[in-house]
């Protein structure tokens, strides 16, 4: 059987006396935080949840975000976590198309709250979760787990658990409906890939309504350990928590990461204690890497690809092939390998395997595939077709199984009839010094259908010059792939909230007048 309320009774049974969550003075065991769990989803109850119901929650970071993610589970609900990042008529839409019958917020966003309330067409009640005064039309979250405990609703396997929204950055944000099986079935699947210890201690900066997070957070149930909680990622206050509370395991983006190892103050704080560090969501470039593996040097670090709709992980590259010396050097631009349980397979356009080393679309099957898209049956079927997954991103596998990643499909920009990968060209800017962001997207060209275009960040203080980037380009890199212009901004690259370049607002202002050329 899977389900996330047998995890977390297993853990109880085996490490029930041991710390689960710390959130600044907030405390509780396993125990405490099985008991409060039922509290909440008897609260739920008697607001009229049902199972099935969606309830989701707008907060940054904290313990009563894990307590949400499995107390709606435990009540038979689906937790719908919401992107912070979100302007009002988002939030709309994705509460509206969830049906979310409880939104749970914090003070942070009760503003936004208010403006968009009276066009939320089926949130029925409203909690908010923080200890401070609790403001008119709002329920308090203590009232909610101050209700009679209930047995766990028994939603298991096939039964939805999760509804995640994608980060839209490929177009309108899709309800990824992930079970029990899913969930469950991709930390087992993940953990023992990942070096994740019984007693480790866990820090959570990354965001905690993204699925990265959120399968962070499933580790825990099944290995044990103590999560602590931030509200979200500041490079200081990260490093004085990993200090603080001696972490071992920390899960963060490449731009955190980068962040976090340039910042003057990184030789400020003790972080010797730091054993792994997991990253994804974009590539990291070579630079970033050898400096966090300079700054931080007993921490392993762990590449982990994947997406929403496979919850999440696919690959690991594992801490021994970060390297650039010896034997297992090589495969560190690479996105690891299929952990246990997912079959990696690479298609051509009319869904068939090619050999290796040939380009196509990256696909998988296994038991973490969604079980679809909320309200989008087309969508679903072009996603998953015969059981395996469509990632949507362009790579090969190697002769030892390992999965390089060449672009998101549809950010693959064809000029003159060549195919440019972006992810190659900006892998080649970054190697150029001072570079600290940076996307490669098409823009038209009548002469070549489209042209490669680059959006640069230089570090502060810092300025070259178009010509010098693009003489770099033409030393690393063939012609064709070469930018042929480049624009530079003051200011960081939009991102979503999963810490993805969105390359969707770069290319609108190029694009106003017409469709792209290519799909």
């Amino acid at each position: 059987m899977f389900s996330t309320s047998q995890l977390i009774r297993r853990i109880v049974q085996t490490s029930g006396s041991e710390l689960a969550t710390v959130d600044g003075e907030r405390q509780q065991t396993w125990q405490q935080y099985m008991d409060k769990l039922a509290r909440f989803a008897g609260g739920l109850q008697s607001l009229g949840v049902k199972k099935g119901d969606c309830v989701a929650m707008l907060a940054l970071n904290s313990d009563r975000y894990f307590e949400f993610m499995y107390g709606v589970p435990w009540a038979g609900g689906v937790f719908q976590p919401i992107n912070t990042r979100l302007a009002g008529p988002e939030v709309v839409y994705w509460l509206n198309d969830s049906e979310a019958k409880v939104l749970l917020v914090d003070s942070t966003f009760v503003p936004l709250i208010q403006q968009i309330r009276s066009e939320l067409n089926y949130v029925e009640h409203f909690i908010f979760v923080d200890q401070s005064a609790t403001p008119d039309g709002y329920s308090s979250y203590d009232s909610l787990v101050d209700h009679t405990p209930v047995a766990d609703a028994g939603r298991k396997n096939d039964d939805i658990a999760a509804l995640f929204y994608t980060g839209g950055t490929t177009g309108r944000s899709k309800g990824v409906m992930l079970t029990h099986t899913n969930l469950v079935a991709n930390a087992l699947q993940s953990v023992a890939v990942m070096d994740c210890s019984p007693g480790d201690k866990i820090l959570h900066v990354a965001p905690m309504f993204h699925i990265a997070d959120a399968f962070y957070c499933m580790t825990s149930l099944v290995v044990g350990g103590t999560n602590y909680f931030l509200p979200g990622f500041e490079p200081v206050a990260t490093m004085n928590g990993i200090e603080k509370y001696q972490i071992d395991r920390l899960l963060m983006v490449p731009t955190m990461i980068n962040m976090l190892v340039n910042h003057p103050s990184v030789g400020d704080f003790d972080m010797s204690g730091l054993r792994a560090v997991a990253y994804g969501a974009s590539p990291m470039p070579e630079s970033v890497i050898r400096k966090a593996l300079q700054e931080l040097p007993n921490a392993g670090f762990y590449q982990a690809y994947g997406q929403t709709e496979a919850s999440p992980i696919i690959t690991v590259l594992d801490k021994s092939r970060h390297t650039f010396e010896g034997p297992l050097a090589g495969k560190i631009q690479s996105a690891g390998q299929a952990i246990p349980g997912v079959d990696i397979a690479i298609f051509d356009d009319n869904d068939q395997s090619v050999a290796n080393g040939v380009v196509g679309e990256i696909c998988i099957r296994g038991a973490n595939v969604m079980k679809g898209y909320r309200n989008m049956p087309e969508q679903t079927s072009k996603a998953i077709v015969n059981q395996w997954l469509h990632t949507g991103d362009g790579g090969y596998l190697d002769d030892e199984g390992f999965v390089f990643i060449v672009d998101r499909v549809k950010d693959m920009i064809i000029s003159g009839g060549e195919n440019v990968y972006s992810s190659e060209v900006e892998n080649a800017i970054y190697q150029y010094p001072n570079v600290n962001q940076c996307a490669v997207i098409g823009i038209p060209s009548e002469k070549w259908g489209e042209q490669v275009h680059a959006v640069v960040v230089m570090n502060e203080n810092m300025t070259t010059t178009e010509e010098d980037i693009m003489t770099y380009c033409r030393t690393q890199i063939a012609g064709f792939k070469c930018p042929r212009s480049i624009s530079f901004r003051q200011e960081p690259l939009p991102l979503s909230g999963a810490g993805k370049i969105l390359k969707t607002e770069l290319r609108a202002p190029f694009w106003a007048k017409g469709a792209r050329n290519v799909n």
